[in-house]
């Protein structure tokens, strides 16, 4: 019977991989590496420090990829479609945008809008420094937060069983329950952004 020690076992063979893959995935995805990221902390197959060491650098990396990938946009083609569709989303969405920026920022970590609204902070050239304080706080608090829900989702799932194929199940179970609380939280952001314009 295969357990989760053959998942610590594979980790910790293959840790320069697993850490850039961490950096990396958190660049272009996020919250799945994150929580996948808690799980594999919990087990004890990543170090603690090392961890957060590339959590940090793919977060920032993130931070001024996105916003330089927006100004280099606007630069070259501000006039696609495309942006079009993307300013229509972060408006529906975050209709204070151009008011609030650094609360739009802030909150867009919080209800996986993160990726449009850092390339629209850059294509709209938002102040650079208010942009650079919104992403670095709600990094500081989005991480952790999503460290330690890896954490409860390993800690969990080892409740039930040590076996592999049911660990895994377990954890995919509460993936898909977070995925559906993430979209209940944005929509009741839309909701709430909504009724607050109307009695404005």
């Amino acid at each position: 019977m295969n357990t989760v020690n053959l998942l610590i076992r594979l980790v910790e063979h293959h840790q320069v991989l697993v850490y850039f893959l961490i950096f990396v995935g958190i660049i272009f995805e996020g919250e799945f590496i994150l929580l996948c990221t808690g799980i594999l902390m919990y087990l004890g197959a990543l170090n603690f420090y090392f961890t957060f060491i590339f959590v940090l650098m793919g977060g920032l990396s993130k931070t001024f990829l996105g916003y330089y990938i927006g100004s280099f946009i606007y630069n070259k083609w501000n006039h696609i479609k495309f942006f079009k569709y993307i300013e229509k989303r972060v408006f529906n969405i975050m209709p204070h945008f151009e008011q609030k920026p650094f609360w739009s920022i802030f909150v867009s970590k919080f209800i996986m809008m993160n990726h449009m609204v850092i390339v629209y902070a850059g294509y709209k050239k938002i102040d650079f420094k208010k942009y650079l304080k919104a992403e670095i706080l709600a990094t500081a608090i989005w991480a952790p937060l999503l460290l330690s829900l890896g954490y409860v989702f390993s800690y969990t799932a080892l409740q039930v069983s040590r076996e592999i194929w049911r660990f895994s199940m377990v954890v995919l179970v509460l993936f898909i329950m977070f995925i559906l609380f993430d979209k209940l939280v944005s929509w009741l952001y839309e909701l709430f952004e909504e009724f607050y314009n109307d009695n404005n």
